[in-house]
C-alpha cells in the first residue's frame, strides 16, 4: 500500500516521536535508531522505518518512482524476492535499502569498466607512435569515476561495519522484538532477530567488499596500462635517438674526409688535376674512408647500447659435487673387494 503525503517538517517529527536534528541528516551515510524507529541515510535516499511502515522522504526529482512503485512494494510485501521475507517488517526495509543501494554501486561498476577497458586496450598498443589525447582524457574521467565510486563503497562498508561492532545498536534494529510480544516470543524461544539482523548486515558487508575489490583491481589495471603506455613512449623515443645519432655518425665521417675534396677545390696549381685518374681515386677514397669510418662508429655504439650478457657460471662448480660421489662410491667398493679378498684368503 504505497501512498504519498506532503507534511511540514516540525509536524512530520512530532508525529514519528522524533526530535528536529533527527531529521537533518548531517551525515551522507548513516543507519540510526531513536524513539524505536530506524533513520537510514544512502547519500540522497533518506528513510524512516517503523514497525509498521517504510517512510522515504523527498523521493521525487530523484528518478525513484520505477524503484518505489514496481520493485520495493513487491518487496515489503514479502512476496519471497527477498532472504528475511520470513522476518519482521524493518528488516525486509533494511534489506530492500540495502539492496538497491549495493545494485546502484553494481551498475555504475558494471558501467565504468567496460569503457576503461576499452580505452586501455587502444590505449596499449605497441605499434603506436604516439597516444591519443581524447583517449587519455576520456580515461582521466573514468579514473575519477571510479575513485568516486571506491570512496562511496568505502563509506558504506564503515557505515555497516560501525553497527557490526556495536552489539546494543543491532538488538535496537530489531523494533518488533519490543513492541509485538508475539516476535519478543519468538526471539526468547528459539529465532534470535539480533543474530539474524547481524547475518544481514554482514551479506552486505561481504557484498560492499567484493565490489570494493573488483574497482581496486580496476585501478591496479589503469596504473599497469600507465607503465606499459611510458614503457612504449621510451621505447619509440629511444629509437628515434638511435636513427638520430646514426645519421649524425655518417655526417660526420662524410664530412671529415670531405676535407680532401675542399683540398682539391681550392685552385691551387700541382700536377695531379693534369691526370684524369686521380679524380675517381680521390673519390674512391673519400667514399671508402667515410663508409669505413661510419662502420667503426656504429660498433662502438652497438658495444655501448647492447645490455650486458649474464654472468658466465663455471663449469668446475657444476661438476665438483658429482665428482665427490664418484670418489666416495670408487673407494667403497675397492673397500668391499679389499675385504672380500682378505676372506678369501683365510678360507683357504
Amino acid at each position: 500500500n504505497i501512498f504519498m503525503i506532503e507534511k511540514k517538517k516540525t509536524e512530520l517529527y512530532q508525529e514519528l516521536g522524533l526530535q528536529a536534528r533527527d531529521l537533518r541528516f548531517q551525515h551522507v551515510m548513516s543507519i540510526a535508531t531513536r524513539n524505536n524507529r530506524i533513520i537510514m541515510r544512502m547519500e540522497f535516499l533518506k528513510a524512516v522505518i517503523t514497525p509498521e511502515f517504510l517512510l522515504i522522504l523527498d523521493y521525487r526529482n530523484l528518478s525513484l518512482e520505477h524503484w518505489l512503485l514496481n520493485e520495493l512494494s513487491s518487496q515489503l510485501a514479502g512476496e519471497g524476492q527477498l532472504v528475511t521475507y520470513s522476518l519482521p517488517f524493518e528488516f525486509r526495509a533494511i534489506e530492500a535499502i540495502l539492496q538497491y543501494w549495493i545494485s546502484k554501486l553494481q551498475g555504475r561498476l558494471n558501467t565504468l569498466q567496460p569503457q576503461i577497458l576499452e580505452t586501455l586496450e587502444a590505449l596499449v598498443d605497441p605499434k603506436l607512435l604516439s597516444v591519443d589525447r581524447s583517449k587519455l582524457h576520456i580515461l582521466l574521467q573514468n579514473g575519477k569515476s571510479l575513485s568516486e565510486l571506491e570512496t562511496d563503497v568505502k563509506v558504506f562498508k564503515e557505515t555497516i561495519l560501525e553497527i557490526l561492532d556495536e552489539e546494543e545498536v543491532i538488538e535496537e534494529l530489531c523494533l518488533s522484538k519490543w513492541t509485538d510480544p508475539q516476535v519478543f516470543e519468538e526471539s526468547t524461544s528459539g529465532i534470535d532477530h539480533a543474530e539474524e539482523m547481524e547475518l544481514l548486515l554482514e551479506s552486505y558487508y561481504r557484498q560492499a567488499e567484493d565490489l570494493l575489490n573488483e574497482a581496486r583491481e580496476l585501478r591496479v589495471l589503469i596504473d599497469d596500462s600507465e607503465s606499459i603506455v611510458f614503457i612504449n613512449l621510451d621505447s619509440h623515443r629511444n629509437v628515434m635517438m638511435r636513427l638520430n645519432l646514426q645519421l649524425t655518425m655518417g655526417t660526420f665521417s662524410v664530412s671529415l674526409f670531405g676535407l680532401i675534396g675542399v683540398a682539391f677545390g681550392m685552385n691551387l696549381e700541382s700536377s695531379l688535376e693534369e691526370d684524369p685518374r686521380i679524380f675517381w681515386l680521390v673519390t674512391g677514397i673519400m667514399f671508402l674512408g667515410s663508409g669505413l669510418i661510419w662502420r667503426r662508429l656504429l660498433s662502438f655504439l652497438g658495444r655501448h647500447l647492447e645490455p650486458p650478457l649474464p654472468p658466465h657460471v663455471p663449469t668446475v662448480l657444476k661438476k665438483s659435487q658429482p665428482a665427490a660421489g664418484r670418489v666416495e662410491i670408487k673407494t667403497g667398493l675397492k673397500g668391499e673387494t679389499f675385504g672380500l679378498s682378505r676372506s678369501t684368503l683365510a678360507n683357504q
